[in-house]
């Protein structure tokens, strides 16, 4: 079994990378997504690449079940069960408010009021048990919110990161009695102090369960159903990935999943062609994901809130997403604004030029008009052309008509806008970050992210552009790279001077010990087994912490002890690092203990996808007019698949591929790597 399988569902289309090992060759398909139930395009798109499943050793899965679940509030009727005087945390949250400035704004929890019930029991901060659990009244409790049609619950108790002893009593007691798997403790989810980020990130994760669970198991017999025998796995927020049994447990880990793929993909892609710092930009059918990859290294956040009042508290690639898809919809406002997004055409029904059914204009359609794609090659390979004078048609109708604009000019307007929108994205990750976008280079993937490099280039100031072999399935091939990770933290909260090494040595080996397990039980081969360990340290008297990476020695399994010397000197570097300065004889203390083990899994050599031989002008197939700016040029097209490694192309070019469409502007140009990738920048004078 040599073949590895990577799928990555979006709002539009299902993207499929097929990488057999032994040849090292690689193919790749695009399928439209399918709704409501998103299984059905994930086997088809596998069916079209692969006839016989028992040759395939992995399938990696990144999805969109556990995002889409949150965003549209289509999770599970659940239930709570909490300590006395914490019904109402989840509501409360931070006492922030939807609209900053404002007084206006409402928030509606996922759990109503009247289902969440407490019980008598009561953990000190310090883990001391005051109160024990009454066991009864926690039945009680259960047997209500069954009774109340609830299919999940979370078991929510106070300061049960410092002891969780009554949670798991009662944790154990409803497992027994609830008739389903669908039972979440917030001691095992998120030992981390802070009551409402450890209550709703346990919260959402019951609400995700059986929404989750229930997508992955039915894809699991599918396949298993067409001859698979191999191992099936899904991808991290983090950008590790981790087996279905525990991405049925803790399906919280899974919100940020395919986008965290395209991020690990991008920065391998980057790193083989000889570029540490990247700005990626995943332009799919719904939305425009930006990530920044400096030094080689994805930025990773322990926070993330996917919409108002939903914080999840877990570790996932820092992402920021707009509404600027290609299926996004441009409108005009009534001060006479156009706007991009955030609504969108989706897979069904898809762009005007669709043809099924939708009537108003999006940014594909402006492309479609400008000539930029063309509407004899859509991709997906669902249509056999787009109907370019419908497009035309809505574009003049809801834009064109009410700018006094003729159809070419509203299209540039609607990409103008949706340009801009995208490069404002990318100016917050990169300088309001403190970083030079100068000194990084831009890759753009996803169905269209291609089609807008000049914009970003040009807007920003990036001073070139990374284009890989397959920009379309980019988050598909992340789910074949991605390494599998387990992350664990537990809440230490104490000062450094009276720290029990031993009992923090204690706690780091117990994550180990249980991530170890988890990767021997994985069919997976690994090169390595890394073992990452950072605390949460500040001050005393400092409510934010920085994050310490802490160098420990781990022989056979075991790890050494770290001494207080060692803790303390790695904060004060770290802290140096963030704030340039130290606050000499304060006191350090210790809030979280984070953990990760990695299991590297084997990288294969990217120089297969490259092409071989062939020429510039076989590559050739023809040239069209597109509009570009203020005028129409003859644009050459050539068919990027054949393009020899060292071509050269000079703008207007349109690249064509079955997954993607790249565009080099007028001014730029661009130049196939020994890896197949187009690097484009501003042509020579």
């Amino acid at each position: 079994m040599t073949r590895l399988i990577g799928v990555d569902v979006g709002g539009t289309f299902t993207d499929i990378f097929v990488l057999d090992e032994e040849s090292g060759t690689a193919s790749v398909s695009k399928v439209p997504t399918t709704w409501p139930d998103q299984s059905d395009g994930f086997l088809d798109g596998i069916a079209r690449q692969v006839d016989d499943l028992s040759t395939v050793g992995v399938v990696v899965h990144g999805t969109t079940a556990g995002t889409n679940a949150l965003l549209e509030r289509k999770g599970a009727k659940i239930g709570i069960i909490t300590t006395h005087g914490l019904r109402d945390v989840l509501e409360m949250r931070r006492r922030d408010r939807p609209q900053t400035w404002g007084l206006r704004g409402a928030f509606e929890p996922i759990v109503p009021r009247d289902l969440r019930l407490e019980v008598s029991e009561r953990t000190l901060a310090d883990g001391t048990v005051r109160t024990p659990v009454d066991l009864d009244e926690v039945l009680r409790a259960a047997q209500l919110l069954l009774d109340l049609e609830c299919v999940a619950v979370a078991i929510l108790f106070a300061n049960s990161y410092a002891n969780s002893e009554n949670e798991q009593t009662a944790v154990e007691a409803v497992r027994k009695f609830w008739p389903n798997p669908h039972v979440s403790s917030s001691s095992e989810i998120l030992p981390e102090i802070r009551e409402f980020e450890r209550f709703s990130t346990t919260a959402l994760n019951a609400y995700l369960q059986p929404e989750v669970s229930g997508y992955i198991n039915r894809l699991d017999t599918a396949l298993k159903g067409d001859g698979f025998g191999g191992e099936f796995m899904i991808v991290q927020s983090n950008g590790g990935v981790m087996g279905t049994d525990s991405a049925c447990r803790q399906p919280v880990r899974t919100a940020l999943s395919g986008p965290a793929a395209g991020v690990m993909a991008a920065g391998c892609i980057a790193q083989t062609a000889g570029f540490e710092n990247v700005i990626t930009g995943d332009m799919g059918g719904t939305s425009f994901d930006v990530a920044i990859i400096a030094d080689g290294k994805s930025m990773l956040s322990q926070q993330t809130s996917i919409d108002f009042g939903m914080v999840i508290r877990a570790p996932m690639i820092e992402i920021t997403t707009i509404g600027a898809g290609g299926g996004s919809i441009a409108w005009v406002d009534r001060g006479g604004f156009l706007n991009i997004g955030p609504e969108s055409a989706g897979a069904m029904p898809g762009p005007v030029a669709y043809a099924q059914g939708n009537t108003r204009p999006t940014v594909t359609d402006a492309n479609v008009v400008l000539g930029r794609i063309d509407p004899n090659s859509p991709i997906g390979g669902k249509l056999d052309r787009l109907d370019v004078k419908a497009a035309a048609n809505a574009i003049a109708e809801h834009v064109g008509s009410k700018l006094n604009l003729s159809s070419e000019e509203a299209a540039e307007a609607i990409l103008r806008v949706a340009n801009s929108r995208m490069a404002g994205a990318i100016r917050l990750v990169s300088i309001e970050r403190g970083f030079d976008p100068k000194r990084f280079v831009f890759m753009p993937f996803g169905g269209g992210g291609a089609l807008h490099t000049a914009a970003m280039l040009r807007d920003v100031g990036i001073g070139r552009a990374i284009i890989p072999r397959y920009p379309g399935v980019i988050s598909a091939m992340g789910c074949v790279i991605a390494d599998m990770r387990q992350d664990f933290v537990q809440t230490i909260n104490a000062r450094t001077m009276t720290l029990d090494v031993e009992g923090l040595r204690d706690c780091m080996q117990s994550h180990i010990d249980v991530g170890m397990a988890a990767l021997d039980t994985a069919q997976s081969r690994f090169t390595t087994r890394d073992i990452v360990v950072e605390l949460d340290m500040a001050y005393v008297g400092q409510t934010h912490t920085v994050a310490v990476p802490l160098s420990v020695t781990v022989v056979d399994g075991t790890v050494a002890t770290p001494t207080q010397a060692e803790i303390e000197a790695a904060f004060d570097k770290a802290y140096l690092a963030t704030f340039s300065r130290l606050l000499r004889n304060g006191d350090r203390r210790i809030m979280n203990l984070r953990t990760a083990v990695v299991g590297k899994r084997p990288k294969f050599d990217l120089s297969a996808l490259a092409p071989i031989g062939g020429s510039v002008e076989t590559a050739r197939t023809g040239s069209r007019p597109v509009h570009f700016g203020n005028a129409w040029y003859q644009t050459v097209i050539y068919d990027r698949l054949k393009l020899p490694v060292g071509s050269e192309i000079r703008g207007p070019a349109i690249l064509v591929q079955p997954d993607t469409t790249v565009l080099i502007d007028p001014g730029l140009t661009g130049r196939v790597d020994a890896f197949g990738n187009t690097v484009i920048e501003l042509s020579e004078v």
